[in-house]
Parts: C-alpha cells; sequence; structure tokens
C-alpha cells in the first residue's frame, strides 16, 4: 500500500496544493488559449477574480516556473505574462482534466440537485 503521508517533501500535495486552487488552473489555461496577455487582459477574460487574487496568483506561478513576467521599460509601464516552457508541458494535462469536467458536468450538476431534494 502505498502511503501519502506529509513528511518532508511531498510532491503530490505541493503540486496539487499549487494547481489545486479556485484560480491557477484557469489562469493556465486563459494563457494557453490567448498567448501572451497583460494584466487587465487576463482579468477581462476571467471576469470574477478580484485584481489583489489575480497578482497572488501570477506571482504564484511565476515563482513555481508556470508563467514568464516580461516587464518593459516603459511609460507606462507594460508587464506581459506568457506561458513558460512547463506550463506548456502542463497543459494537456489540464486539458484533459477540462474535457473530463465537461463530460460530467451535466450528471455532477444532476446529482447534486437530487441529494440536495432527498436531504
Amino acid at each position: 500500500m502505498k502511503n501519502f503521508h506529509h513528511s518532508g517533501d511531498c510532491p503530490i500535495r505541493d503540486v496539487l496544493c499549487r494547481l489545486g486552487d479556485k484560480w491557477s488552473m484557469l489562469v493556465l489555461i486563459t494563457l494557453h488559449a490567448n498567448g501572451v496577455m497583460r494584466f487587465g487582459e487576463i482579468q477581462k477574460t476571467i471576469d470574477d477574480i478580484s485584481h489583489r487574487m489575480l497578482s497572488v496568483t501570477l506571482r504564484t506561478l511565476e515563482n513555481d516556473g508556470m508563467i514568464e513576467r516580461k516587464a518593459y521599460a516603459e511609460i507606462p509601464p507594460r508587464v506581459e505574462y506568457r506561458l513558460s516552457p512547463r506550463g506548456e508541458r502542463l497543459i494537456p494535462h489540464l486539458e484533459s482534466l477540462v474535457e473530463w469536467a465537461l463530460t460530467e458536468m451535466d450528471d455532477i450538476l444532476k446529482e447534486r440537485a437530487e441529494k440536495q431534494a432527498s436531504r
């Protein structure tokens, strides 16, 4: 039996903790679909994310090497984000998860509604 105790570095826990939040996968999929984007463009694409949460998410993804941030010395300042090679390698796995979610969504919502109605 494989154990997944939290002792030291656990890659499964670490990666899932980073990517399993509400926004990281959406940001990665958005950058994949649209290519290079500025902060405001990302925020418009994911319209329910707050300015602060997008900042935190972008910083975390950059620190993990999933995206690249390029700042231009211009007035006004311009910053662009794109997927890094590591982020690009992750995309097929995320797309599989998105495809599964789209396939199962109706049944999951139906089962939720049935369980709520029976309570």
